[in-house]
């Protein structure tokens, strides 16, 4: 086994998540990486030569699978110095009144259970170890709501509280927690998924501004969690230059 610190990243597929792979992989960090797609975490295996790097293809928010995957790969999660959880996804703008709560609690189940399940997993071997770092993705939405975005921003909310109240639960132990916001970040899935695959409708949300990448996002974690030991990042917001709010951005005519 490498004696290398190990980060476990979920939502590794594409994006943020195999954005932060990459630039943990260049820190000298070995890897299990989480998502749904094994070709593409293969892919990222084959990519990261320098590192030893673990695939784990499974449904984040399937709670037997989850343990499966815990049992199997206990020494994994025991050893983790760093646990990204990235995974996340929003569905849909329609208002409450007409929403499918079908698809709330999917949003729920990934964005909010499964970040608890699987930090209740790995966090106790950090606090028994003394050191480690937890690092949520939330969002610009976990701070300020807008229209149509109701169920998604109160996840959000939800992994900003939660931030909160696993660094008080923690404090003293060595344990740093960190909640990255990010406002409006190109090069994801994560407006596809929103509207549906709608793939035109998600380009559009970027047109006429220079949007954050999901490499300034992992490079952003990667100067978190290399921070020395003293330092804990408690949160930190992320918007592009061209926006000021999460309704307020300058397009171009």
């Amino acid at each position: 086994m490498s004696h290398r610190a190990l980060a476990v990243i979920t939502g590794a597929t594409v994006g943020i998540g195999a954005a932060t792979a990459r630039a943990l992989a260049q820190h000298g960090y070995d890897l299990v990486l989480m998502g749904r797609r094994m070709e593409r975490l293969e892919a990222l295996r084959q990519e990261l030569r320098a590192v030893d790097v673990l695939p784990l293809a499974f449904d984040l928010t399937d709670k037997e699978a989850l343990q499966r995957v815990a049992k199997e790969h206990a020494s994994h999660l025991e050893r983790a110095e760093v646990l990204v959880n990235n995974a996340g996804l929003a569905l849909g703008v329609d208002p409450v009144h007409e929403g499918d709560p079908d698809e709330w609690d999917v949003v729920i189940d990934t964005n909010v259970k499964s970040l608890l399940r699987l930090t209740r997993l790995v966090l106790p071997h950090m606090v028994r170890r003394g050191s480690g770092h937890i690092v949520n993705l939330g969002s610009t939405a976990g701070r300020w709501t807008y229209p149509g975005g109701t169920v998604y921003c109160a996840s959000k909310f939800a992994v900003r509280a939660i931030s909160e109240g696993i660094r008080m639960d923690t404090v003293g132990s060595g344990v740093r927690v960190t909640n990255i916001e990010p406002g409006m970040v190109a090069g994801t899935e994560f407006s596809d998924v929103r509207f549906r695959g709608d793939s035109e409708r998600a380009r559009k949300v970027y047109e006429g501004f220079e949007a954050l990448t999901p490499e300034d996002v992992a490079d952003t974690i990667a100067w978190c969690v290399t921070r020395p030991p003293r330092v804990n990042v408690q949160e930190l917001v992320l918007f592009p230059t061209a926006q000021a709010s999460v309704r307020d951005v300058r397009r171009a005519p």
